[in-house]
């Protein structure tokens, strides 16, 4: 079965004075045999299609072996932007066959608050695409894509204890 791309409605402005939910995605992480999530976690969703093994990088003194939260969000960010920049592109009819959306999430020291932070850098190849053009197509991709909405402007989060 051929993959279905959204179609550009899809950008078509909402109006409207509340969130409006499209989709949730439900990620559970546990512990593992280290008891401690980073070192030998697993992270599932509820329709099964996310089953990772969350490994402490070998930078980190981890022994490797799984992915990490840090890689899980780059895939997120860069596949958000690409699909993105792929619908504004479609809707201007310019053609980006071979675009490619490079994510970076550097976990480190917060030098705010001494404990720790994340900085992410994305750089997207558009090879093909005049200069000035595909500048412009970026900017417009930054205020559209979620991930770098929230990389600008923070996200609305709860965080609570369950009963």
């Amino acid at each position: 079965m051929e993959p279905k791309v959204p179609h550009v409605s899809f950008l078509d402005r909402y109006h409207g004075d509340v969130f409006q939910p499209l989709y949730t995605a439900d990620v559970t992480v546990t512990g593992g045999v280290a008891a401690h999530a980073r070192a030998s976690g697993v992270a599932r969703s509820s329709d099964g299609e996310l089953d990772v093994s969350l490994r402490l990088p070998p930078a980190l003194g981890g022994p490797g072996g799984g992915t990490n939260p840090e890689q899980l969000f780059a895939a997120g960010f860069a596949a958000c932007f690409h699909g993105a920049l792929k619908l504004l592109a479609d809707r201007s009819s310019i053609a980006i066959p071979d675009a490619a959306v490079k994510a970076k999430v550097t976990f480190g020291r917060d030098p705010v608050d001494g404990q720790f932070t994340l900085v992410a850098e994305v750089r997207i190849a558009l090879p093909g695409v005049d200069r000035p053009l595909a500048e412009e197509l970026v900017r417009h991709t930054e205020r559209l894509c979620p991930y770098a909405k929230m990389a600008k402007q923070g996200i609305d989060c709860t965080v609570a204890l369950e009963p």
